[in-house]
């Protein structure tokens, strides 16, 4: 059986966020869908989830139709088994992530950003899984005192510290 590494670009508007993560029931649509509606009112999102058995169909869900056709368009471009994909756009990750991971199908979250990204997937005879995520841009140098200082104006700006 050939092994293949290949990478997918996230395809998506600079301020939308995203969570990538894997589940492990048709049902999980759903869950999520009332988790994230839960725990942020007025929340816009799309939800796109790569069933692995039966009709291995791109299910979906979600608030806001561009989100929901992002998340799709996505989801298929990835379709790798179990994975889902939800694009946010009026709120962060670390509005929903808590409620996200209490979901019972959720296994793994790959990973929460607003970041370009590029999933990397193992490709087989029989299907594709998610090895990683490469999340933004590598490192250029070392935060200096007047980068820690920018730093925290801009948590206190989104009002995470007082």
């Amino acid at each position: 059986m050939a092994l293949n590494v290949v990478t997918v670009a996230v395809r998506k508007p600079e301020a939308v966020n995203l969570i990538l993560g894997q589940a492990h029931f048709i049902k999980t649509v759903e869950d999520l869908h009332e988790a994230l509606v839960t725990a942020v009112p007025n929340i816009a999102f799309g939800l796109g989830f790569c069933e692995s058995s039966g009709s291995c169909l791109i299910r979906w869900s979600g608030t806001d139709q561009e989100l929901i056709e992002l998340a799709r368009v996505n989801a298929q471009a990835i379709g790798a088994g179990h994975s889902f994909l939800i694009l946010l756009g009026n709120c962060y990750p670390i509005n929903v992530l808590p409620v996200v991971r209490q979901v019972p199908e959720v296994c793994h979250i790959y990973c929460a950003t607003a970041n370009p990204i590029e999933v990397v997937l193992a490709e087989t005879d029989q299907g594709r899984g998610i090895l990683g995520v490469v999340d933004g841009l590598k490192p250029k140098g070392i935060e200096q005192e007047a980068d820690v200082a920018a730093r925290k104006a801009l948590l206190r700006q989104f009002g995470y510290k007082l």
